[in-house]
């Protein structure tokens, strides 16, 4: 993995905007499986006033996760983030991402037609991920054993508490998410972290011992990872 130490939030996304940039140039048919949440924010963004330098014609988009019990249209779902910040703003039409729907009836369904998707077009090409205060990759949870492909997932205290799904109204206790195989597979992984709050995980996962219990230790089995890092609040 490497680590690529940032002064500033405003660093981080311009270096991390531009190392992705560089890979969609390199190859614009990419497969890119994209993150939601605060981390991301700020890259997306710069993603967005820059896309003159990219094509995104050919692009197909996978999502990392979903809370199960929020719809696509409803506030706080990984989609609705995703449509606002990346898909409308890059021009990314619906038949060019497949996604889990997490007021779906059928659950397991919605899974299976995720694996199937891969199975077909996978591996993912570049994956972008954050990082969990407690170490958790997707809805991947610190847990004696990880699954390898798309799953639906017990929560734990830490995702339950996330800024995202605060005033939902809606008890979500499960997150539909990708395995820790599918994410292992990718080609490229970008991962990026900012802020106080991510510090003392980050000093674990800097540690290199990889353990189940710390689902983003995996990452240092992977041949190419970028981590982007700020480890204060500006």
């Amino acid at each position: 993995m490497l680590i690529t130490r940032c002064n500033t939030f405003a660093e981080l996304n311009e270096l991390a905007s531009e190392t992705i940039i560089h890979e969609l140039q390199q190859n614009p048919k990419s497969l890119v499986c994209a993150a939601t949440g605060n981390s991301p924010t700020g890259v997306y963004q710069k993603l967005v006033e820059k896309k003159e330098s990219f094509d995104t014609s050919e692009l197909r988009f996978i999502k990392l996760d979903e809370w199960y019990g929020l719809g696509i249209n409803d506030d706080g779902s990984c989609e609705k983030y995703l449509h606002e910040h990346l898909f409308n703003p890059l021009g990314i039409s619906h038949n060019k991402y497949i996604a889990f729907d997490g007021k779906a009836a059928d659950p397991e369904k919605e899974l299976q037609d995720v694996d199937n998707y891969l199975d077909e077009y996978g591996p993912i090409d570049l994956c972008i991920l954050g990082l969990g205060k407690n170490g958790h990759i997707a809805f991947n949870e610190p847990a004696e054993t990880l699954h390898p492909h798309a799953h639906l997932a017990p929560l734990s205290t830490t995702s339950l508490q996330h800024t995202m799904i605060k005033g939902t109204g809606e008890q979500i206790k499960y997150g539909m998410t990708l395995g820790m195989t599918d994410i292992l597979q990718s080609k490229k992984i970008i991962m990026l972290v900012n802020g106080t709050a991510k510090n003392a995980i980050m000093e674990k996962l800097m540690e290199q011992k990889i353990s189940t219990q710390l689902p983003a230790s995996l990452l240092w089995l992977h041949a190419n990872v970028q981590c982007f890092y700020c480890d204060n609040d500006n």
